[in-house]
């Protein structure tokens, strides 16, 4: 069977959300069985997040396990999650020689496609979902561009333009880039309309570019999901300047938002560009700025 990827390349942005059919709900690897023999494997590593079904659209992403923990250890979650009442994450399960195949053979299909608009990936990492029925994953974004592929299950998608900064502040930004902070990313229920809402089921999917907030409401069953994820030189970029102006901030000065003047953006990113450099020199680190083809666990790389 070919797997793979479809979706319109003619309109494809990397910056604006869209969607996407696939057809890798099939793949062997995707099943609940071996799914259960991974999150073994990745409970030992520390590489498994689950909280339980009280969560909400607006709970804490970050402190979701600790508000609301899962009553079952991982391995007994997953193994009964139609009756668990919980949201299970497998992170990075590249670090599985498995399924860091499986990542490659999903990015490799879609990259040269891609890279048409959006050059240089790197970082690839996937994330594995399989919830109970009914099951919330907050609102909250990722630093990553983001494949996100429905196996098993529906579920509903909420997710929001990146570029809305009536939704995505400037701020937000900053410390997201600058502090690694999601404290101004808050859910608002006055921009739920504004959210493209996607019914996902088995080969349905989306594009969700780096930086877009989005939360899930599973459906009445139990859902698999697979998101692969990467990011690209303009991820690198962005993430320059938006630190940069973190920076400046605490300054007391007022930057131009990022986008908003391209000579501004270019001197800005020389300058923050030249400061990366000569903090490597000084922590007598290489200077060259590494770009792994496997994203780190426990190691944002952006």
């Amino acid at each position: 069977m070919a797997y793979g990827i479809q979706f319109d390349e003619a309109k494809f942005d990397p910056y604006q959300v869209m969607p996407v059919t696939h057809t890798w709900s099939d793949h062997p690897l995707l099943q609940l069985g071996p799914l259960v023999d991974l999150a073994r494997r990745l409970d030992e590593k520390g590489s498994i997040r689950s909280h339980d079904g009280a969560v909400k659209p607006d709970t804490s992403f970050v402190t979701a396990p600790q508000q609301h923990p899962a009553r079952l250890s991982p391995v007994q979650t997953i193994e009964q999650i139609e009756k668990a009442g919980a949201w299970m994450a497998l992170h990075h399960v590249q670090q599985d020689d498995l399924y860091r195949k499986l990542v490659d053979e999903i990015l490799d299909e879609v990259r040269p496609r891609v890279e048409k608009r959006d050059p240089g990936m790197f970082g690839r990492a996937g994330w594995i979902f399989v919830t109970s029925p009914n099951a919330v994953t907050p609102y909250h974004m990722d630093h990553e561009h983001n494949f996100i592929l429905q196996c098993q299950g529906r579920k509903t998608l909420h997710v929001w333009n990146p570029l809305d900064r009536d939704v995505v502040t400037e701020r937000s930004l900053e410390l997201f880039h600058g502090k690694l902070s999601r404290e101004l990313v808050l859910y608002k229920e006055e921009h739920q309309p504004r959210a493209y809402t996607f019914e996902l089921q088995p080969g349905m999917g989306g594009y969700m570019p780096s930086t877009s907030p989005h939360w899930v409401k599973n459906g009445d069953g139990v859902s698999v999901t697979i998101s692969c994820t990467y990011y690209t030189k303009e991820i690198r970029r962005r993430k320059l300047l938006h630190r940069g102006n973190q920076k400046l901030r605490e300054l007391g000065l007022s930057p131009s938002p990022v986008g908003q003047n391209a000579l501004r953006d270019g001197m800005k990113q020389a300058f923050f560009g030249m400061g990366q450099v000569v903090q490597r020199v000084l922590k007598r680190q290489p200077v060259a700025v590494p770009t792994p083809p496997y994203a780190v666990a426990g190691s944002p790389l952006y």
